[in-house]
């Protein structure tokens, strides 16, 4: 039977016993190690749950043919944004720029550090680009809306 164990497909392995305390808290056993669980959230419709095992949450889903279905039609794979260029979302003071002319970037990696307002906001990338050009250098006082860093 194949699981889906934090986002990632897992075959199931033998060798675990679980014994059962009431609805909630479970213990596991496996190569004589004992793990304390609690089932922090039911979906069951959905085929998965939130589980905790010694103080570390995990969501477990267990595969049925709709989800090998929807993967075979690409259905299952995250829609990444292709950026074009990143603008200044309210005015400010450029402080630290952590990229380079030339630098692929990821979702979530850190594009331009900037001060408004005596609090520093570092703008993250949404999507992925190569960086073409980087319009602003630190230090620079830039208005909202102004493009800071174009991307191809």
């Amino acid at each position: 039977m194949d699981w889906i164990f934090d986002g990632k497909e897992v075959a199931t392995a033998g060798g675990a016993a679980i014994i059962w305390h009431d609805h909630r808290y479970f213990d596991i056993t496996h190569n004589g190690v004992v793990f304390h669980g609690e089932i922090v959230q039911d979906n069951s419709e959905n085929r998965s749950l939130t589980i905790k095992i010694n103080h570390r949450v995990f969501v477990v889903k267990k595969k049925g043919e709709l989800d090998e279905i929807i993967a075979s039609l690409g259905f299952d794979k995250p829609k990444i944004r292709k950026l074009k260029e990143l603008t200044a979302p309210m005015p400010g003071r450029i402080t630290t720029i952590h990229i380079e002319l030339g630098q692929a970037i990821n979702p979530g990696d850190a594009i331009v550090s900037l001060e408004a307002m005596k609090m520093e906001n570092v703008l993250k990338a949404e999507g992925i680009g190569v960086v073409s050009a980087i319009t602003i250098q630190q230090g620079d006082v830039v208005e909202k809306g102004s493009v800071l860093v174009s991307f191809e």
